[in-house]
């Protein structure tokens, strides 16, 4: 198919997202589906994934371009996935230290559950909801990351250089994670004062693992390993739970602080690496520096 020329690349990442807004926010506050037995708000995401084929193939790109290359998928998976499982044993560590120091430890206990950033909610312990946790999270990678660091970097890259383009993923990545904190609000299940603070919250912490993600695309060539990182991430925090005398997992927060602070750094330090490198390479082939 003949490529299309974008001549707005922000506008047209931005229609595309306030549509995908309004499928979220839709089903978030209307069809409520992480409120059934599903326990995940998955129609939009499922439509995010039609919706970025179809533009994807009226724009032109082939799957490559948007970050799903052939080859080394599962290898490149098993990275990220690799990669947030060590993050999450030194948070997880640290947290069990911590309640261990009160005396308040008692267990570390594996059932599914809903997760919501003050807390985690529900208690199923039988396969299917198992099933229904991981059938979820991919779906959940596969829009979030096939959109935010595929399509829209693609589109964007139209005009803007690499930083630029990613930042602008990252923000819109940021403010797609303040709904569920605007709904507590509006259900009475939160304090005007909660609701702002849990939004800036996750609205910092979402741009700042979107950014995450986004340098481990670039360096990668593709979304895989962003999507394995991004998987293990949501899922572990789904099955993984730390029962005190008080209740269970209520330094979830701390927990995922650690994990993602330390991730990002460790992010950051191989990418800038990388990108030294890189300039190096491309100096060398350009006979400014002798090898």
């Amino acid at each position: 198919m003949e490529r299309k020329k974008i001549t707005k690349p922000f506008m047209m990442v931005f229609a595309i997202y306030v549509l995908y807004y309004i499928l979220h926010v839709t089903e978030v506050f209307v069809i409520r589906t992480d409120q059934t037995w599903v326990g995940e708000a998955i129609i939009h995401k499922l439509l995010g994934i039609v919706i970025m084929a179809l533009i994807a193939i009226m724009l032109g790109y082939s799957r490559e371009e948007i970050g799903f290359l052939k080859g080394k998928n599962i290898l490149n998976v098993f990275k990220g996935l690799t990669f947030g499982f060590g993050v999450f044993v030194i948070a997880y560590a640290t947290e069990v230290i911590m309640a261990k120091s009160t005396g308040s430890y008692e267990s570390m206990k594996l059932y599914v559950s809903a997760y919501a950033i003050d807390k985690n909610v529900g208690n199923r312990t039988e396969l299917i909801f198992f099933i229904i946790c991981i059938i979820g999270n991919i779906v959940n990678v596969l829009m979030e990351e096939g959109n935010f660091r595929g399509l829209f970097l693609r589109i964007l890259g139209e005009k803007y250089v690499f930083t630029k383009a990613a930042i602008i993923s990252s923000v819109l990545f940021g403010f797609w994670h303040i709904v569920s904190p605007i709904r507590n609000y509006v259900d009475g299940e939160q304090s005007l004062a909660g609701t702002i603070f849990n939004a800036a919250f996750l609205l910092v912490a979402s741009a700042l693992v979107g950014l995450k993600f986004t340098m481990l695309t670039r360096m990668t060539g593709s979304v895989y390993m962003s999507m394995g990182d991004h998987f293990f991430n949501n899922t572990i925090v789904n099955l993984l739970h730390v029962v005190t005398k008080t209740g269970a997992d209520e330094m979830m927060t701390v927990r995922v602080s650690i994990a993602q602070s330390l991730s990002f750094v460790i992010v950051l330090v191989c990418y800038l690496i990388w990108r030294r490198k890189n300039a190096l390479n491309n100096e060398r082939e350009a006979g400014f520096i002798e090898s």
